[in-house]
C-alpha cells in the first residue's frame, strides 16, 4: 500500500506539547436559544402534542401547520436547546387586526404590526422549572428588537389568564373564536421600549444596533421568575 493510500488510516499525530486531554472538543452549547426552522417541526409537534392533548383533546397547531408557520415566519418562533435537544418553544405569526378572528388561526399577515402567538410550550421532563416565564420574557424582548412589531397578542383558556399576566400580557375581553366547546380570553402585550439581552443574543439572530448588551438585568430578571415560578405548587402542563 502507497503512503497515500495509507493516510487516511493513519492516526493522527499529536504535538508533543499538547496532551491528548487538552485537544479542543467540539461539543453542542450547554444552553441555547434561536428560531426554528422546518427541520425542528416534528420535535415541536411531540411536545405540542404530550401538552395539549391530555388538557384540551387537541393541539393549537397541528403538524402541517406548524410546518406553515416556521416556512413562512421562523424569525417569529424561538426554540430553547438543551445540548442540542428542544426543551421548550414558541410559535407566532403576524396579525394585521385589532382582534383575534378564525383566520388568525391559519394565516400569516406579513404587513401586519401584531404578532400572534399560536403556541408555547415546554417538554414534560423539564416543566416546574420555571422554564415557561423564562422563554416568554426572551421573546418578549426578541420582539422589541423587531421595529415593525408594535404589540404581542394570544389566546388562552381562563386557567392561563395568571400565568401570563405574570409576563406583561393585559385582558382584552373574550375571543371570538372557539374550539369545540372551548372558550378563550383574548389578551395583548405592548411591544416598545428596548431590548435587555445577553452578550450571546447573536445566537438567536438579533439586531445588533437595536439591542443593549445588558447582563445584570436578564440574569435578575430570570432568577426571580424562576423562584417564583418553584415557590408555585402547580403549573400548567403547556408551560
Amino acid at each position: 500500500m502507497s503512503l497515500v493510500g495509507a493516510l487516511p488510516f493513519l492516526k493522527p499525530r499529536l504535538s508533543p506539547s499538547v496532551s491528548p486531554g487538552r485537544q479542543r472538543r467540539h461539543t453542542l452549547p450547554a444552553s441555547e436559544f434561536r428560531p426554528l426552522n422546518t427541520q425542528d417541526a416534528i420535535s415541536v409537534f411531540e411536545i405540542e402534542k404530550e401538552a395539549f392533548i391530555s388538557v384540551s383533546g387537541d393541539c393549537p397547531l397541528h403538524l402541517d401547520e406548524v410546518r406553515h408557520f416556521l416556512t413562512l415566519c421562523p424569525e417569529l418562533s424561538m426554540g430553547w436547546f438543551e445540548e442540542g435537544r428542544l426543551v421548550a418553544f414558541i410559535i407566532g405569526s403576524l396579525w394585521d387586526q385589532d382582534r383575534l378572528t378564525l383566520d388568525a388561526l391559519t394565516l400569516h399577515k406579513p404587513k401586519g404590526s401584531t404578532v400572534h402567538i399560536h403556541v408555547l410550550a415546554v417538554h414534560r421532563t423539564f416543566r416546574q422549572q420555571g422554564k415557561g416565564p423564562i422563554l416568554m420574557w426572551r421573546y418578549l424582548q426578541y420582539l422589541r428588537c423587531l421595529p415593525y412589531v408594535r404589540r404581542a397578542v394570544l389566546m388562552c383558556e381562563d386557567f392561563l389568564v395568571p400565568f401570563y399576566q405574570k409576563s406583561g400580557f393585559k385582558v382584552q375581553g373574550r375571543c371570538s373564536i372557539t374550539v369545540a366547546s372551548l372558550t378563550f380570553t383574548e389578551m395583548q402585550y405592548p411591544v416598545r421600549g428596548h431590548a435587555l439581552m445577553r452578550r450571546n443574543s447573536e445566537a438567536i439572530g438579533f439586531p445588533q444596533t437595536s439591542v443593549l448588551l445588558l447582563e445584570e438585568p436578564i440574569q435578575r430578571s430570570e432568577t426571580a421568575l424562576l423562584l417564583e415560578e418553584q415557590t408555585q405548587r402547580t403549573e400548567p402542563a403547556d408551560v
